[in-house]
């Protein structure tokens, strides 16, 4: 055991920043894991514990005032029901904010779907304008218990009782309406009514949505939202950083583990003679296989603690939604587990591929076989020796003017051996890892930068008081000078064939001026019946591009051909679009019910749309379009985290090739010299070798980076709903950067080791070669 430790400190010593990139490299990865642990965590356990605890209804219908929709409770599979409750759609403002609201009369704190108290109290029969607010809403108007609501319009008014968590569909301006707990008396002329249900096998939702369909009639039937809607909205974008994290995550430990691997195969191979000496002195080949499998484990364990360690400790001080999903997930009851768990997989898996490349070590003899006196396969090529002026065949060679360092440090580099492809392949994946993440950092961006091209063409939503008119509000829309098009459209709720879910029939434009759709698959819709999908919607009929589809609005079907895919960041793809004029020839009477402007270049929307609010007269209720771009922007600090892990994996993957190279290169030095190279042209040899493979590994995760992160960010905007089509690669200009970093690089980090090489003394020389 002495004599092992001795060896692993002299070790150590050698290979001091090895040593250190490795520990930092490790705590980088578990952190990684760590934080993508934390965040599904948060993204899940949160809504899960307000459905809980408020015994949440699995089924949510909008029915009309006059259906029965108390016989949905005793439809089969049905355990309790919430309601029927009277609502009615309307506008609360408050300190200059506004949203629409859908206010919900309730004589009592409900049993299922209980509404829980965060602030404040709940409702009081003694007050009939005082309500309770869901706590998004609440705080999308920073409203707080005592505040005063307006009803533009109007001259009533609403007092804030109290603030409350729901796992219902959370409130999204411009698209979802808020929810607003009330006294019956305060919704005197309900427009709907809303009932809950609470199932005995939640697996059963679709067919307890048929059913209620059938019992009421499609035509009762305004709106269905489920669990499962509810708990994707609630999870959101917590899920993909997570999964982003994870991937990459996991991603970077294969990169460590091979970059491990490699550095030991390149130790045994230049410490052979130690080795034999070792076993020759009496170590046997599991005391050899343990020297190098121990100190790889300590240092992986050291990074792993102290990963861990800062997580548990600082994690949650991390500003926005990374620590508080860590504060949120230390408080969860598998946080002790996974906090152990997560360190220990990475140390083993580091320990696995430490202990296949220590096990070589095991076999080394104890009396060193000579090297053969010429390597197989590692020969010249023809020209590379026309390259050096030689003669090939009796054919004398013309003398190229390529420095000699070229031609043989490119010879070096790739010696036609399988071996030699190793390196390239364990530093290739570290830059592949990178090329995906400034993929998706790009593709983020271009939500912001040109909104237009993923499919946000439009900036603000605007819904109009109906006694403004349609010619009024669009005269009133154009008249700002940052306001390009303002187009007319309308959104209802229809059901899908089968009648198990709802999903949002738009029109938007007209004819004569269509709406800018993004279209990443077939074409626009210009003629009669013809509409636009979004993948979600493609997805949950089971269509494609070129079908006809058939929905339901009230009573009145709706019949569509899909004739393009539109990019759909809203409502999970689960969108069909149609012009207004489209609509009309369905329902004459149709009218515009809500406004999507294009602004000019330049235009700042919150000015835009103060201007109009104030034009307006409390007569227009105008909201930014949400863009899903915005819930992703703590993924920058993610990815600049992940590549800085990634280039200490690369710097290691680097340091062992170099390190292999001067070894490997120690018994070459003889005949270089003797062909009359200086030392700055031998030194030249292997920083050309090592630029060489450094070349080849950009070239290599560059082809192979970008369209694996094509298809990896296309997967998931379908599986979200809003399409293929959005990845964006980074620019040319990125890359070549990319490449000419691990170039420089590695030529930089080749020079010092190199030049000492090339000027060893000649019986260190003979030493090696011996």
């Amino acid at each position: 055991m002495r004599a092992t430790l001795r060896w692993a400190h002299s070790d150590l010593r050698t290979h001091r920043g090895e040593a250190l990139f490795l520990v930092l490299a490790t705590a980088g990865i578990v952190v990684s894991l760590l934080l993508a642990t934390a965040l599904f965590g948060y993204a899940t356990n949160p809504w899960q514990r307000v459905f809980t605890q408020a015994r949440g209804a699995h089924v949510w219908l909008h029915t009309a005032v006059s259906s029965d929709a108390g016989k949905l409770a005793s439809l089969e599979g049905v355990q309790a029901v919430a309601g029927p409750y009277p609502t009615a759609a309307v506008t609360v403002a408050v300190r200059g904010s506004r949203a629409s609201v859908e206010l919900r009369g309730t004589s009592e704190r409900p049993d299922v779907g209980r509404p829980l108290l965060t602030a404040g109290r709940w409702l009081d029969p003694a007050d009939p304008e005082g309500v309770v607010l869901e706590s998004r809403l609440a705080r999308a108007l920073l409203a707080q218990p005592g505040d005063t609501l307006t009803l533009p319009g109007t001259s009533r008014t609403l007092t804030v009782l109290g603030i409350a968590d729901s796992p219902e569909r959370r409130y999204r301006p411009g698209e979802r309406q808020g929810l607003v707990w009330a006294p019956p008396a305060a919704v005197a002329e309900p427009s709907g009514q809303m009932i809950g249900l609470r199932l005995s096998d939640p697996g059963d939702t679709d067919y307890a949505v048929q059913r209620a369909v059938t019992v009421l009639g499609a035509g009762a039937i305004g709106q269905v939202s489920t669990w499962q809607q509810a708990r994707a909205e609630a999870q959101g974008d917590n899920r993909l950083l997570g999964q982003v994290l994870g991937l990459f995550g996991l991603g970077a430990l294969l990169a460590a583990g091979l970059a491990v691997h490699g550095a030991i195969g390149t130790r045994i191979r230049g410490h052979l003679r130690d080795i034999s000496v070792l076993k020759a002195i009496g170590f046997t080949p599991g005391q050899v296989v343990r020297v190098f499998l121990l100190q790889h484990l300590a240092y992986a364990l050291l990074g792993a603690v102290a990963a861990a360690a800062l997580t548990q400790a600082l994690g949650s001080r991390i500003p926005g939604r990374l620590g508080d999903a860590v504060g949120v997930w230390q408080g969860l009851p598998g946080h002790t587990f996974a906090l152990c768990a997560v360190p220990a997989g990475a140390v083993l898996f580091i320990g696995a591929t430490t202990g296949l490349a220590a096990w070589r070590a095991g076999r080394v003899p104890p009396v060193p076989v000579p090297r053969p006196a010429a390597v197989h396969g590692g020969r010249l090529s023809g020209a590379a020796r026309r390259a050096l002026g030689l003669r090939v065949s009796g054919v004398p060679g013309r003398a190229l003017r390529v420095p000699p360092a070229l031609v043989l440090g490119w010879h070096r580099a790739f010696p036609r051996r399988p071996r030699s492809l190793g390196p390239v392949a364990r530093l290739a994946l570290p830059l592949l890892l990178i090329v995906v993440a400034m993929s998706a950092w790009t593709t983020i961006d271009r939500f912001h930068a040109s909104p237009e091209q993923m499919g946000l063409p439009t900036a603000l939503t605007v819904r109009a008081d109906p006694a403004l008119g349609d010619r009024g509000t669009r005269a009133l829309l154009e008249d700002d000078p940052q306001v390009a098009a303002a187009y007319p459209g309308v959104e209802v709720a229809a059901l899908v064939p089968g009648q198990t879910e709802t999903i949002a029939l738009r029109g938007l434009g007209t004819l004569a001026e269509p709406y800018p759709y993004a279209l990443a698959e077939g074409r626009r819709a210009h003629g009669p019946d013809e509409a636009v999908a979004g993948q979600g919607l493609l997805d949950l009929l089971e269509v494609r591009v070129g079908d006809w589809v058939r929905m339901t609005v009230g009573d009145r079907p709706q019949i569509l051909h899909i004739v393009g895919r539109s990019i759909e960041p809203e409502n999970a793809g689960r969108v069909v679009s149609a012009s207004l004029d489209t609509l009309r020839e369905n329902d004459p009477g149709l009218s515009p019910t809500l406004y999507q402007l294009r602004l000019r270049p330049g235009a700042d929307p919150e000015r835009v749309a103060d201007r109009l609010t104030q034009a307006g007269h409390g007569r227009l209720d105008v909201h930014a379009v949400p863009n899903p771009a915005d819930g992703l922007s703590p993924l920058r600090g993610v990815v600049l985290g992940l590549i800085a892990v990634l280039a200490l994996i690369g710097l290691i993957e680097l340091l062992t090739a170099i390190g292999g190279t001067v070894r490997e290169s120690e018994r070459d030095l003889l005949a270089l010299k003797a062909m009359g190279l200086s030392p700055r042209q031998i030194t030249g040899i292997t920083v050309t070798a090592t630029g060489c493979t450094a070349l080849a590994a950009a070239v290599l995760g560059i082809a192979l980076g970008l369209p694996l992160a094509h298809w990896l960010i296309d997967s998931q905007g379908a599986s979200s709903g809003i399409g293929a089509g959005i990845a964006r690669a980074p620019s040319a200009l990125f890359l070549l950067l990319l490449a000419a970093a691990a170039v420089l690089g590695a030529a930089a980090l080749a020079a010092v080791p190199a030049a000492r090489a090339a000027r060893r003394r000649l019986a260190d020389t003979l030493s090696a070669v011996a």
